[in-house]
């Protein structure tokens, strides 16, 4: 019964795709008004009954009914409840069907939102989007459907979900937000579609494309973000990214959207780049389909993707043909969207845009290029090539040093044509922060070339963010505001500068953080018996000994160490290794001491039958600070959400 409903809403889904799919092309072609309502109203059901069939599955896999498939894929009476829940995208089908839920939730928020003005538009967008989503309901309807009947006989208990999944509270959180941000580039892709259909892009509707190009970048920033937090206290290895396929195929887009919204900026500010921000945006697109087929295909092999699947070629066809649409569209549209920079603004802020734009596209092709030449390697020539960190490291630092210079270079330049000498004063007058940073790098003992650059470039950065933001508050004060009024009508007149200043410090810690990270991290190993020592830097380790914690899903071995800091106690660390039922092979969980400054890791290596352990101990620094920088990028993007108003004068 439940199975019936559940797939009873998710064909009323797609036959509101269905019907959408003309209802909002013919809207957008005739510019009629009473097909768009129609869309709009379709919009809503579409998202209506995705929503129910999700809540359809959480209850099947809340009351344990294992008659579905999916819940007997991954479901379990000993699964914590918080857990269950999420099993929800713990595996193919259920990611699936979570996929439609946020792709009908956009749809309808692009229907809601977008109320007034922009109908032909708009129109052209709801058809786009549910093309998409006739896609993916088809998936959920067919190949990955999740309410399948469970072949007999119905069994009493399921496995759990991956263990992966159940070892952090991280993926709670983590695969929604990616989700978020990859579903979302869904909205912008439509947005830029219209565009192309209706051979222009104008000033009106290119604001509310940004809006919705900037809601799921920031989510994917978040997601990112997260995957590297989760990796880094889950998987045992004291890092945070491998350049691991998954993790490419999430980054990949993020690259090509940031490209995007500096584009976007420019087309707003001067009228140019419009073709690189349509243009853009639609690869975004490309590369989340690219990203999903990568991670449900099962032709990498990794911890963040699924198994093989049936959905793998139909994934590629819809890329395929997605690929081929952008590819029309753009041969028949192009023309009317080209405007680039004119020569007087090559040393202008514009060309620093452009130039960022270009460090961006030549990061997401040589990420591209080592992503997937393994793969097609083995396709074409039957042999398996493995491209790792030495390749990425090699090819991407200096474009990251490029990027980090820029956005120090860029925001220093004036807009529109400029003379030399003010040129020349612009990117001279910051110099000294630079200088300031590197000195500081010297004093605090860096030697090596990554850091000493990171600090030159971050300085003269921090220096033009601050500069800027600096001189928009003495333009408040001579208007006659007070420090405080001044700062709150900067906020409230500019909230996108003042967000946009916020990103650039956010990367720049980032930045500063990521290279602290990889050039100071030390390790130790060794093998303790109760009451044995171990040291590491300035801390002290003793083994004392280990406990088994047996859950309903799970028994756990954790090794208890005192810390000690010179002869002070800090207490107990207990890294353990956790053993699913549903796994033969035991899973780590590393402990980890953070501080404002380093964080102390251990991993616990291997419980010996005579009672002593194999410890790791990894020392590395300013890990705290890549979170942090991540979390000042977020908010400095949804500040840029923020519309700008008019605070009211102060009283005379």
């Amino acid at each position: 019964m439940i199975s019936n409903i559940g797939l009873g809403l998710v064909l009323v889904a797609l036959l509101a795709c269905a019907v959408g799919v003309p209802v909002a092309f013919g809207a957008g072609a005739r510019r009629s008004a009473r097909g768009l309502q129609l869309s709009r109203r379709i919009a809503f059901l579409f998202a209506g009954a995705m929503l129910l069939a999700t809540l359809v599955m959480e209850y099947a896999l809340l009351t344990h009914d294992f008659s579905i498939s999916y819940v007997a894929q991954v479901g379990s009476l000993s699964t914590p409840t918080h857990i269950t829940i999420v099993s929800l995208w713990s595996s193919l089908e259920g990611s699936i069907l979570f996929w439609g839920l946020v792709l009908g939730g956009f749809t309808a928020a692009l229907a809601y939102l977008q109320r007034e003005g922009h109908e032909h538009y708009l129109a052209y967008s709801l058809g786009t989007l549910f093309a998409i989503g006739l896609f993916f309901t088809y998936l959920i309807a067919g190949p990955a459907n999740p309410f399948g009947p469970t072949p007999a006989p119905i069994p009493t208990d399921g496995p759990g979900p991956n263990p992966l999944l159940q070892n952090h509270l991280l993926m709670i959180i983590h695969p929604p937000m990616l989700y978020l941000g990859y579903v979302g580039m869904s909205v912008p892709f439509a947005m830029a579609v219209a565009a192309l259909l209706r051979g222009q892009l104008g000033a009106t509707w290119l604001k509310p494309l940004r809006n919705w190009l900037l809601v799921p970048t920031t989510f994917l920033t978040m997601g990112i973000m997260l995957g590297g937090w989760w990796s880094y206290e889950v998987l045992g290895w004291g890092g945070y990214w491998a350049w691991d396929p998954v993790e490419n195929a999430s980054f990949l887009p993020w690259l090509t959207a940031i490209a995007a919204l500096h584009s976007a900026i420019v087309q707003q500010r001067r009228g140019s780049l419009k073709a690189w921000t349509v243009v853009l945006i639609l690869i975004t697109f490309l590369l989340t389909i690219l990203g999903t087929f990568l991670t449900r295909s099962g032709v990498v092999n990794s911890v963040h993707s699924f198994t093989q699947s049936p959905i793998g070629p139909l994934f590629l066809a819809f890329l395929g043909i997605c690929l081929i649409a952008v590819v029309i569209l753009l041969a028949l549209r192009v023309d009317t969207l080209v405007s680039e920079p004119s020569e007087d603004a090559v040393f202008a802020r514009e060309g620093a845009f452009l130039l960022n734009n270009l460090l961006l596209v030549a990061f997401t092709f040589t990420v591209l290029v080592g992503t997937l030449f393994p793969i097609i390697a083995e396709a074409v020539r039957d042999v398996k090539v493995s491209v790792g960190e030495p390749y990425f490291n090699r090819m991407a630092v200096p474009i990251c040093f490029g990027l980090l210079m820029m956005m120090g270079v860029g925001p220093a330049l004036p807009w529109g044509k400029a003379d030399g000498a003010a040129v020349r004063r612009a990117l001279i007058t910051p110099l000294p922060a630079a200088l300031l940073g590197l000195a500081l790098a010297l004093v605090l003992g860096a030697r090596e070339w990554n850091i000493l650059l990171t600090a030159a470039f971050g300085g003269y950065a921090l220096w033009v963010t601050g500069a800027r933001g600096t001189e928009a508050m003495r333009r408040r004060r001579a208007r006659g505001d007070s420090a405080t009024s001044a700062v709150k009508s900067s906020v409230l007149r500019s909230p996108r500068l003042l967000g946009a200043y916020i990103v650039h410090f956010g990367v720049v810690v980032t930045f500063a953080s990521i290279a602290l990270s990889s050039s100071f991290q030390t390790s130790e190993e060794a093998v303790l018996a109760p009451g044995e020592k171990m040291a590491i830097g300035d801390y002290s380790l003793q083994f004392e000994r280990v406990d088994v914690v047996r859950e309903p899903h799970r028994i756990s071995r954790k090794a208890t160490l005192a810390v000690y800091d010179g002869g002070a106690s800090l207490g107990t660390l207990q890294p353990a290794i956790n053993q699913y039922p549903s796994m033969l092979e035991p899973i780590g969980t590393p402990a980890v001491r953070t501080s404002l400054f380093h964080d102390l890791y251990l991993t616990v290596m291997d419980i010996l039958p005579d009672g002593r352990v194999g410890v790791r101990a990894i020392l590395t620094p300013a890990v705290l600070w890549i979170w942090l920088g991540v979390f000042i990028m977020a908010a400095g993007m949804a500040l840029c959400l923020v519309s700008p108003s008019t605070p009211p004068r102060p009283a005379a």
